[in-house]
């Protein structure tokens, strides 16, 4: 099932019994995000990403998708509009739940976004905690074009 009602979309794909739903994040969500970046990430990662998911929030909420499978939360991505161009922050998935398609699921849902808001380009900003993710992009058709090594100049990460 998918519908969209008034930009906020809900996904629901089914594989066998194995159920999962990406939507927008919630305020509802803040918790079990925390978790989820807390177990997924490493120590400093979780740093720099708590900084920016909450600067984040404060400017778009509708750019951080959540994935939920049986009621809990096991994915979230963050993603960010700088200069009009659409940027993939970070990606996470709890460990228990990886190459199950969530990681792919939110990162096509926050492309729909990115389209909906016409964005001039989109782009995975490279540093290297997510360097083991960039085969999952280059799988869903992401060229070396669309990977920027401009990390800390994203305004996300300086707060300007």
């Amino acid at each position: 099932m998918i519908f969209c009602r008034n930009c906020y979309k809900r996904i629901t794909w089914i594989w066998g019994e194995k159920q999962m739903n990406v939507r927008t994040f919630q305020l509802s969500d803040c918790a079990a995000v925390t978790e989820l970046l807390q177990a997924s990430l490493s120590d400093q990662c979780y740093h720099d990403t708590m900084e920016a998911f909450a600067r984040q929030l404060s400017w778009d909420s509708s750019l951080v998708f959540v994935a939920e499978k049986h009621s809990q939360l096991v994915g979230v991505v963050i993603g960010t509009i700088d200069k009009n161009d659409g940027y993939y922050y970070r990606v996470a998935v709890a460990p228990a739940h990886r190459r199950q398609g969530i990681g792919k699921a939110m990162i096509e849902a926050l492309q729909e976004r990115f389209l909906q808001r016409k964005v001039n380009r989109i782009f995975v900003p490279v540093d290297m905690h997510n360097e083991p993710v960039l085969p999952l992009y280059e799988s869903l058709g992401f060229g070396i074009q669309q990977f920027t090594k401009k990390f800390n100049k994203l305004s996300i990460v300086t707060g300007s």
